[in-house]
């Protein structure tokens, strides 16, 4: 198992972070991973969602299945994923008003398929690329958003 956590602020409300983040068809835009979207509502999403996405490391592509478990807009989203071969991942975004604008706390656990020596070939595939990915990201958000705010 992986598991990585990050955070950054944003000069934004909460809401109008999470209008950005929550929305699976603008994730292009921020994810650095992110590859394609292959079905998503095109509503506000709300717990029990799917959506199927196409996400990329190291160039290699991988799809994963989300369901959104939990959502309380605009503070906090819990999504479970299934990817290939049984691996399994939990993200949570957890938005907290700021006198700045908002925090946004950023976790991912990731289990891979194949038990003890699945999670050490994964470890050395991935390395610390997860946290770095993360982060960039978080960076990508918060500069998409304040430059929609000016």
């Amino acid at each position: 198992m992986s598991a990585v956590t990050t955070s950054i602020e944003i000069a934004a409300s909460p809401k109008n972070v999470w209008k950005v983040a929550l929305d699976p068809w603008r994730l292009e835009e921020w994810v650095t991973i992110h590859r394609s979207i292959e079905s998503a509502p095109t509503e506000e999403l709300a717990a029990g969602d799917q959506i199927k996405q196409t996400m990329a490391l190291r160039g290699a592509p991988f799809k994963v299945n989300w369901t959104i478990t939990e959502l309380e807009a605009p503070f906090r989203a819990h999504w479970s994923g299934k990817g290939p071969a049984g691996s399994v991942a939990e993200t949570i975004y957890e938005l907290t008003k700021t006198k700045a604008g908002t925090r946004f706390d950023y976790s991912n656990e990731f289990k891979a398929p194949g038990g003890v020596i699945g999670r050490i070939a994964a470890g050395a595939l991935v390395g610390d690329l997860p946290r770095s990915e993360a982060e960039a990201s978080l960076l990508k958000l918060k500069q998409l958003i304040e430059s929609e705010i000016d």
